[in-house]
């Protein structure tokens, strides 16, 4: 038995409309089709065969951090990414960790942090 390969990240947000906002036009993610389940959410793309799954709802307070719990994005052009954002006027935090990878975090509006990276 083996896993053969990771098929989607859900996050529990408050709002699935403002969140859906800020997928589509903070990190420009596609919206897919979503099941017709009983309770709010949205579904998007990740490259080229995984998901992002937003999921509403939640009421208590997200705890994330880039040292703790997130989600990273391979980019390219990190600092296209970095333009676009600052353009839209996110906050983010960029650094570069010791292996050379490029690295800059977003957090969405319910708390949750997000990673953009690019390989040296």
């Amino acid at each position: 038995m083996r896993q053969l390969q990771l098929n989607h990240v859900a996050i529990h947000v408050a709002e699935v409309e403002s969140s859906c906002v800020f997928y589509r036009e903070v990190l420009q993610l596609d919206d897919i089709p979503r099941p017709a389940f009983n309770f709010p959410g949205a579904w998007f793309r990740l490259g080229i065969d995984q998901e992002l799954h937003l999921i509403g709802g939640r009421t208590v307070p997200v705890t994330s951090h880039h040292r703790g719990t997130h989600f990273a994005l391979r980019v390219d052009h990190l600092d296209a990414w970095e333009s676009h954002v600052r353009q839209l006027g996110i906050p983010l935090h960029r650094q570069t960790r010791p292996d050379g990878v490029l690295q800059m975090y977003v957090t969405d509006p319910d708390g949750h942090v997000i990673e953009l990276f690019q390989q040296p």
